[in-house]
């Protein structure tokens, strides 16, 4: 049953860490949640090689930087990473690895997920779910890079101890998806509570 009749669209952005191999499971989670939920994806070039389209089902667009440049073609073309900011209702990205954490706390956007990120409307709900190595994740500089991001109203998915990909154990791995999941459906109640 739906909880709302409005349909609610939900942008994925994924980065380079192993952790993009649940991009499927995390759509499907939402897709069968009981919301009227639309899907599109932005992956950056690095969460490519994490996963196979094949694996995506159909009715979700994928994004890769080359559509931003392959949609503009002069003065008043749309611009992706405006339009896909104005069309969600929010983002979530999972997984967020080292990498791309650094470059948002530091306001850098090179691709198009970050493009995204750094035009994004913060009075719409940007969730974020760091993934990464522990001995990354226990780096001095990642706690103040998770907390600038939370200074600007973006909400942390906290990361998870387990044994990681590599072997090691520890902090760092993304969220279960069930968690993430929770935690948007939580906030779609809210909203509609207000509304």
């Amino acid at each position: 049953m739906l909880h709302n009749m409005s349909k609610r669209n939900i942008l994925i952005g994924c980065t380079g860490s192993v952790a993009t191999i649940k991009l499927p499971l995390l759509i499907a989670e939402l897709r069968n949640s009981g919301w009227d939920i639309e899907i599109q994806v932005i992956v950056t070039q690095h969460a490519d090689h994490f996963f196979s389209a094949e694996d995506i089902p159909p009715g979700v667009t994928i994004h890769r930087d080359e559509d931003e440049w392959n949609s503009w073609k002069g003065r008043g073309d749309p611009v992706l990473h405006i339009e896909l900011g104005k069309w969600a209702d929010l983002m979530v990205i999972a997984p967020l690895d080292a990498n791309s954490l650094a470059k948002m706390a530091h306001g850098l956007c090179d691709n198009l997920l970050l493009c995204t990120t750094r035009a994004w409307d913060l009075t719409k709900p940007l969730f974020f779910c760091p993934a990464m190595n522990t001995r990354m994740w226990e780096h001095p500089i990642t706690g103040p890079q998770i907390d600038t991001l939370k200074s600007w109203g973006l909400r942390e998915i906290p990361c998870v101890a387990k044994t990681l990909m590599c072997g090691d154990t520890g902090l760092g791995a993304m969220a279960e998806v069930g968690t993430i999941v929770g935690q948007i459906l939580t906030y779609l109640q809210e909203m509609d509570l207000r509304n």
